[in-house]
């Protein structure tokens, strides 16, 4: 089913005069360079297998960042750099990890460190003691008893079956039904007071578990977290921070794991491990980078406006982050190299950006908006911002463009339905919805009154086995995803930088 626009037929009118200004022979080119001469697979091998985990400040994203300016700047793209965005703090290698049960019996486990973690002395091997608090006052019972120990804390949730696909991709109906949002009833996202009063006491519980741990003393923690048969969310504090204080070393395994200690332990079976965590910290350097580079205007008047696109190019550390997001820093470059390639010559400034800190709380493109385009908190904005006309951002896994988020700027619905017209034929069951998306990078321009949009993409396997994971390797990327979502960034770029107009702006924000 194609939904050609999706409109109030009073606007259709508009929405043809739009489809009107497309340089159709432009977008065909696209279409047939990053369809039939695609560069995804070079650019994702470098990126991902050949840079390693990317997580913030470490080797693996510098060694990132030195391919991404090296390749833009080959391509011909301008000014290509590493671009500081502010402090950031430590980065931090692993240098070896390690832990099995011992007893009763041998076992491997599949596990890894929480970000950040520190070292355990060496090997470290005994007995585990188990962890299993529900209420503040249960901590007792454990007092004086964890000093030097093995702790091992017990998962949330359910371990059962599951009986639904890892992968999956948007039917037409549920596309639709994002066209037209349910209005959510109350405020605080639809959460009741009393979801919200048990998130706060269960976060608070686990704050006062940490700083009782802590206090104690023990060796390793052994930590079972929620995942899906071998696939495991992994996690970090916050000690990325130059002041952090020293923490325990802490592994993060398999659910099935811990469950099975903790039955052995429970009918009197005695369980032992052993284990070793090595890591190193970074700290010659606590900046933070993003990587810069751009295809300057080629009109005297609208070069000076620009047109962003990123993604971020930073991940977790539990695999090499393949889905997230070098998916996104992927299909950003593989866009501007198209573009090149082409020898298209957008009339304003395109720009792409890959950003580091995502993870962590969009340090780096909040950074980036705060230095060129100003500031969401006093409201004093720089000479920038009434020059950029759009920003795009990928960062929802590996699959296909199914259509875009306004975040409730109505004005360019019209726009954007033209600008999908001539897509039609790779883009299946284009929607259009108003509704906002978050947890990305586009917020850090849209806090700041710019159009910043994030795309609809099929999920695939993003929430069930890639997003955080152990898993997000270089085979769970859809190739051909990526050099469909590459042809629309690059259309929709060309088509905002060769607009006579800037792209409007939600009226709240003008």
């Amino acid at each position: 089913m194609k939904r050609k626009l999706l409109l109030l037929p009073a606007m259709l009118l508009a929405g043809m005069s739009f489809a009107q200004d497309v340089e159709l022979d432009a977008i065909e080119k696209i279409k047939k360079e990053g369809l039939e001469n695609s560069k995804v697979e070079e650019i994702a091998f470098n990126l991902i297998d050949k840079s390693g985990a990317r997580l913030m400040n470490s080797e693996g994203y510098e060694r990132a960042m030195d391919y991404a300016v090296e390749q833009l700047t080959e391509w011909g793209l301008k000014d290509a750099k590493k671009e500081a965005f502010g402090e950031f703090g430590r980065g931090w290698e692993m240098e070896k990890t390690y832990v099995a049960m011992t007893k009763p019996y041998y076992m491997p486990f599949i596990a890894v460190p929480q970000a950040w973690t520190e070292s355990t002395k060496g090997e470290v091997t005994g007995k585990v003691v188990f962890l299993d608090v529900k209420s503040e006052d249960e901590l007792a019972q454990y007092k004086g008893k964890l000093k030097g120990a093995i702790v091992a804390i017990k998962p949330s949730g359910s371990q059962n079956a599951t009986f639904t696909a890892d992968a999956t991709r948007f039917t037409a109906e549920q596309l639709h039904g994002m066209e037209h949002p349910a209005p959510r009833s109350g405020g605080n996202g639809g959460y009741t007071p009393e979801m919200i009063a048990e998130f706060r006491a269960a976060r608070a519980l686990s704050q006062k578990v940490t700083e009782f741990i802590v206090n104690e003393g023990p060796a390793l923690i052994i930590k079972g977290v929620n995942g899906r048969h071998g696939t495991l969310f992994t996690s970090s504090p916050r000690g990325f921070m130059k002041d952090a204080p020293k923490g325990i070393p802490t592994l993060e395994t398999s659910p099935e794991y811990v469950n099975l200690m903790a039955r052995l332990n429970s009918n009197g079976v005695e369980v032992e491990v052993e284990a070793e965590v090595q890591t190193r910290y970074r700290t010659d350097d606590l900046q933070g980078y993003n990587v810069i580079a751009e295809i300057p205007g080629s009109d005297p008047t609208l070069k000076a406006e620009i047109v962003m696109r990123g993604g971020h190019l930073d991940s977790w550390h539990g695999a090499t982050g393949a889905t997230d997001n070098a998916a996104g820093c992927i299909v950003m470059m593989e866009a501007v190299r198209i573009l090149q390639a082409t020898g298209l010559q957008p009339k304003r400034t395109v720009r792409i950006a890959l950003w580091g800190g995502e993870e962590e709380g969009l340090y780096g493109s909040r950074g980036y908006v705060k230095k060129h385009f100003g500031d969401p908190q006093t409201k004093e904005m720089k000479p920038d911002h009434e020059k950029m006309s759009a920003y795009y951002n990928i960062d929802n896994g590996t699959g296909r463009v199914r259509g875009i988020y306004l975040q409730g700027n109505a004005a360019v619905e019209p726009i954007f339905n033209a600008w999908f017209l001539p897509l039609d034929d790779i883009v299946e069951d284009r929607t259009i919805t108003i509704s906002n998306t978050g947890g990305t990078d586009h917020q850090s321009f849209d806090a700041l009154g710019l159009p910043g949009f994030q795309f609809i993409q099929d999920p695939v396997e993003y929430n069930t086995r890639t997003h955080h994971t152990n898993m997000d390797m270089y085979e769970r990327l859809e190739l051909d995803d990526l050099k469909q979502m590459s042809v629309v960034i690059a259309s929709f770029v060309y088509n905002t930088a060769q607009r006579d107009e800037m792209l409007p702006r939600k009226l709240a924000n003008k």
